[in-house]
């Protein structure tokens, strides 16, 4: 089977306006959508759209069936706010979005989905990634997407035209709210490599050209099997709870440090092309 693991670090450096770093282990699937059913077939420990200790559910992936919170009119930045047909099936939502992105993929594509799973039915998960290719492996676009700690989700397209020998580069508008010590309209750099053997994938922040952010993701592959999943388990107890809980250690630590913050109603109009909005922008 292509699915597999990546056992991967995680590192977040700032460097402005004051410098805090901080690195971490985690586990990430990494599920060609095609293999699904037979990942659901072979494990016991993990299971798809269903209860388990591990498991995916793919209604918790591209939402396409709900409005867009601030559309913008760039038909290349979304789909201008208008719900696509239900598709249960994730393959299939992949694809709608693509071909609203007037990006073509031929059924026989393959998608490959980079995320955290469900533990024990609980979901945290900022950031997952989809690595969309041709069958005969030639990759077409990548999908980057976000949610912060208010359930808000947004996608990120890396169109054809992003790729180079070295994987996708786009450097684009943030307009969306993941940390309250960054405010929200700073430019994504994303540099993401083609993942195979090993996960390298690398997301900074810029403010007017000076890189003020960098997290990366790298690490080798392991074949996805039970064995492997039950050691995860002891070695990275309640993954996705730990995920959360560093990340509100690691804000507090900065708030000790007296790194600016910025409110999540400050600005609602800078807040863009995002599925689930939070009662603190839609109520303005």
């Amino acid at each position: 089977m292509r699915s597999q693991i990546y056992e991967s670090c995680i590192l977040h450096a700032r460097f402005l306006p004051k410098a805090h770093r901080f690195l971490y282990r985690i586990f990430m699937l990494s599920l060609d959508l095609d293999e699904l059913p037979e990942v659901h077939r072979r494990h016991r420990l993990l299971s798809i759209n269903r209860g388990n200790l591990f498991s995916l559910r793919e209604a918790d992936f591209l939402p396409l069936t709900e409005p867009l919170h601030h559309p913008s009119p760039e038909p290349t930045c979304n789909h201008n706010g208008y719900k696509l047909p239900a598709a249960p099936n994730l393959k299939e939502r992949v694809f709608a979005y693509l071909r609203a992105h007037d990006i073509d993929a031929a059924p026989d594509s393959r998608v490959q989905l980079i995320t955290l799973p469900r533990m024990l039915g609980y979901r945290f998960n900022p950031v997952s990634f989809y690595f969309i290719r041709s069958a005969t492996n030639e990759p077409i676009a990548a999908i980057t997407e976000v949610t912060n700690t208010f359930h808000e989700m947004k996608p990120f397209l890396l169109r054809p035209e992003t790729l180079t020998p070295d994987g996708f580069k786009f450097r684009v508008p943030k307009n969306f709210y993941v940390s309250p010590f960054t405010d929200v309209d700073v430019e994504f750099d994303f540099r993401l490599r083609l993942p195979a053997d090993r996960l390298a994938i690398q997301i900074d922040d810029y403010i007017d050209g000076a890189r003020t952010l960098t997290t990366s993701l790298t690490g080798p592959s392991v074949p996805l099997t039970d064995r492997a999943l039950a050691w995860f388990l002891v070695k990275y107890p309640l993954l996705t709870l730990r995920v959360i809980v560093l990340i509100h250690w690691h804000a507090l630590r900065l708030w000790i440090k007296r790194v600016p913050w910025f409110s999540k109603g400050a600005r609602p109009d800078k807040q863009t092309d995002l599925y689930r909005p939070h009662q603190s922008i839609t109520r303005h």
